[in-house]
């Protein structure tokens, strides 16, 4: 197998809380069930939520507001807050390198979540995005302050996702990374292994984007070797039976033939004198 290519390399963080029932930065309230609903309706493939700076979205990719990685996952469980038992939600995310590197650096080191109380309209709850900021105090002082004069007019209004969305208070995360291998190195090394027991070895470069097809290809190539191979075991099967009968009935011929031989007289052969006594006189036979 090739050599792994560091730049390969993709990581996850570990699960982090980014969101408890209660207070928002614009004065709004976190209903417990908007956090269940958030955890049990979170799919990728429904909305992929992304990881944003200071809740800004970019349009340019080389922007320093561009996204920073996405949430992978997301889960809630009772925490104890000043003796209190409340309601959080837990996040997983997929960082880019630039949020490594700037973790690393002690940067942007709070998190707070986007959430959308009813989401394209289902009056259910979803998350929508995730920032990363260093300004908890701005965003759950300032705003919080301005709320009580125009909710209209919050700084953060062109930063939302919709009318709909909030922002909540800013939380110290615990961005801890683990190193992801399964995609990359797991799925590679099994279809080499595949491809090698059916005696068709193929190298596979260690970052290929058509890496899952050929699994496939290698699956079903396993699957019609098999195939294969148990049509041949059968029809291996029958020909043995089949020999293993001829060779019963050619062996129960030839000991009967045996015996046959054995009780038939042979005419070529002279019979036996008759025994004599001492003076030559022939002895009867009753």
């Amino acid at each position: 197998m090739a050599a792994t290519n560091p730049a390969s390399k993709k990581y996850k963080s570990k699960w982090f809380r980014v969101a408890v029932e209660g207070a928002t930065t614009d004065k709004r309230k976190i209903e417990r069930s908007w956090l269940e609903q958030a955890a049990k309706n979170f799919n990728q493939n429904t909305y992929g939520a992304r990881v944003w700076l200071e809740h800004f979205r970019s349009i340019l990719p080389d922007s320093p507001f561009k996204a920073y990685g996405d949430i992978t996952a997301v889960k809630t469980e009772e925490v104890d807050i000043a003796g209190q038992k409340k309601l959080a939600l837990f996040a997983q995310i997929e960082p880019t390198d630039d949020l490594i590197a700037m973790n690393k650096a002690k940067q942007k080191i709070y998190t707070s979540i986007e959430i959308d109380d009813s989401f394209a309209d289902s009056g259910q709850a979803y998350i929508v995005g995730l920032a990363v900021t260093d300004s908890p105090a701005s965003l759950g002082t300032d705003v919080l302050a301005f709320s009580a004069q125009k909710p209209d007019s919050s700084p953060f209004k062109d930063r939302h996702y919709s009318a709909t969305s909030m922002f909540t208070e800013a939380l110290e995360a615990e961005l801890e990374f683990d190193e992801v291998i399964e995609s990359d190195n797991k799925v590679i090394g099994l279809f080499n292994r595949v491809m090698d027991a059916i005696g068709k070895s193929k190298e596979v470069p260690v970052k290929d984007d058509a890496h899952f097809s050929e699994l496939t290809d290698a699956v079903e190539a396993l699957a019609s070797h098999a195939k294969e191979q148990g049509e041949a075991f059968t029809a291996g099967q029958t020909k043995l039976d089949a020999l293993n009968t001829a060779h019963e009935k050619l062996a129960g011929e030839f000991s009967a033939l045996v015996k046959r031989l054995g009780e038939t007289e042979d005419h070529s052969q002279h019979p036996r004198p008759l025994a004599t006594g001492g003076d030559g006189a022939q002895l009867s036979t009753f």
